[in-house]
């Protein structure tokens, strides 16, 4: 596959159009058929692959920094007839199960960026469904606060994945239906297994739309409900928004590096190094670092799919750290400081679904502290050295971490819950323990004695210990830890996110390999060839 880069700006867009007319921004989609992120496909009927969605993240992270004067989005086609047909099938019939997978994933994190936005920037999105609008077309829209279908006697709502290629609506339409848009669970069914799709009334009267609108009136209606929607949200007027400049980045053999995040590659041992670094004397290091960090991420799941574990390390003043979080904290009436802090907590939770080993090592000269800390607690273990560092032995620093109020709710995973919470589900007792002992550093025993490290090997057994853990780690099968990982990470409740991510992507990422799909007779290959797909029909 292509090395997939991340970079996107308006003016280079080749499938949307952004533009914005005071407090109300219309997004166009309008797919250059010619411009599949790897070739051998045509993006027909506003169809989409990884490179649109690529886009459209873009867009709304721009819309969040740059427009902070918009507070209604419109979502609609600038073809005739067509919204959107969804996800391209030839590019998912051809793609190798990784890709297809991770490009169910980030569409899923780009949905729910747009479902963040409406929760917590005072933005309304708007699905103008002016055409057909099918599978990823109209999980598209199942993304926006209210969606209005034209009412021409042809357009239709459909998820037709079922019926016709064998697999399931793989950016959470299932789940939307019912536990977002509350569509009664039968006619959910019958929805969903009918290719045909539903228009009209009835497609309001089961609540798969919100409003139809005659064709002659469709335009004036869209543009009547965004004005409506932006006179109810008080997002600020009078403010200029934060331009997001383009990344700057290394890129070689060794690994990708930043201002304030490293990623060093380590082939033969199948893992990266992550090193992740606190403020300096200048300003808008959180935005920086978060805008870095995101950027690894993506690059690493979409084109590092061998490098199967990831150690994060920190390096910088503890002190600075907790300044930092403090001044936004205490900043969160500002849009920009919202933001920010918004924007953090998304990237979390794009590490909390990564399907890799994460490994967090603390040491001497780290700074998990605070809202850093939510890095380590998102990993799967963590080892705090017990001593001088490795390198110096006759020095007096140690390792300490500290906790902060944003552990304790600031950024909330997908289940809703602290990854503190999550870490000690069931134990509200030690959770209070831990709140005594925000602000206050933490050596390596103290860490391990209040359950925040699973580890604290002293110097001694220090580099051979995480020898072990790491080479243990890869030693076992990819398949079964990504499945491990996910159980474990996700305790409690679940919600509409953790169903999308956990079960629905296990089942899209099982049903994607199963025959019945992806086989040479399977409905994903044989689709538009006029040939019926040819069925195992036993249940597993």
């Amino acid at each position: 596959m292509v090395e997939v880069s991340f970079d996107r700006s308006p003016e280079t867009y080749r499938h949307w159009r952004l533009r914005t007319d005071g407090p109300v921004a219309w997004l166009e989609l309008d797919v250059d058929e010619q411009g599949g992120l790897v070739p051998g496909y045509e993006l027909k009927l506003n169809s989409y692959d990884l490179g649109v969605d690529i886009e459209l993240y873009d867009a709304v992270q721009r819309l969040r920094f740059e427009h902070p004067e918009v507070r209604a989005v419109v979502v609609t086609s600038a073809k005739e007839k067509v919204f959107c047909a969804g996800a391209n099938i030839r590019m998912l019939a051809g793609s190798p199960h990784e890709w297809k997978v991770n490009f169910c994933k980030f569409t899923n994190e780009t949905r729910g960026a747009m479902e963040d936005a409406s929760e917590h920037s005072g933005l309304t999105f708007i699905a103008a469904v002016n055409g057909s609008c099918a599978g990823g077309g109209y999980e598209l829209a199942l993304a926006c606060d209210r969606i209005l279908l034209i009412d021409d006697n042809s357009s239709t709502v459909a998820l037709p994945e079922v019926p016709l290629l064998g697999v399931l609506p793989g950016t959470g339409g299932l789940t939307r239906l019912t536990d977002k848009r509350h569509v009664r669970k039968d006619l959910a069914d019958v929805f969903a297994t009918r290719s045909d799709g539903v228009r009209g009334k009835t497609a309001v009267d089961w609540r798969l739309v919100d409003e139809v609108v005659p064709r002659r009136d469709f335009r004036a209606v869209v543009e009547q409900r965004a004005r409506e929607a932006a006179a109810r949200h008080p997002r600020p007027a009078d403010v200029r928004g934060m331009q997001l400049a383009p990344l700057e980045r290394e890129i070689s053999d060794k690994g990708i590096f930043y201002r304030y995040v490293r990623g060093e590659f380590d082939r033969p041992r199948g893992l990266v190094r992550i090193t992740v670094r606190g403020p300096g004397d200048q300003g808008g290091w959180l935005l920086d670092l978060t805008r870095e960090l995101d950027d690894l991420i993506l690059r690493l799941r979409a084109n590092e799919p061998e490098l199967g574990t990831w150690v994060l390390r920190t390096e910088g003043d503890r002190e600075r750290v907790l300044a930092e979080e403090q001044r936004l904290s205490s900043a969160k009436d500002d849009w920009l400081a919202n933001e920010i802090l918004h924007y953090y907590k998304r990237t979390l939770k794009r590490l909390d679904v990564t399907s890799r080993s994460l490994v967090a090592l603390i040491e001497p000269g780290s700074c998990f502290a605070g809202l850093l800390l939510e890095l380590a607690l998102a990993c799967d273990v963590q080892y705090m050295l017990d001593g001088p560092p490795i390198e110096d032995p006759d020095s007096e620093e140690r390792a300490e971490l500290a906790l902060s109020e944003a552990n304790f709710g600031t950024f909330p995973m997908g289940n809703g819950l602290s990854r503190l919470q999550s870490r000690f589900y069931g134990h509200e007792d030690h959770l209070d323990w831990l709140r005594r002992e925000a602000g206050h550093p933490l050596s390596a025993a103290r860490a391990r004695d209040l359950g925040l490290v699973t580890d604290a090997p002293d110097d001694l057994d220090w580099e051979d210990a995480i020898r072990i853990v790491l080479e243990n780690r890869a030693a076992l099968s990819p398949d079964a830890l990504t499945g491990m990982e996910a159980n474990h990470r996700f305790t409690g409740p679940e919600t509409m996110e953790t169903k999308i991510f956990g079960r629905l992507s296990a089942w899209q990422n099982w049903i994607f390999v199963r025959p019945n799909a992806s086989g040479p007779d399977g409905a994903l290959r044989r689709y538009g060839t006029g040939q019926r797909a040819v069925y195992d029909r036993k249940r597993v």
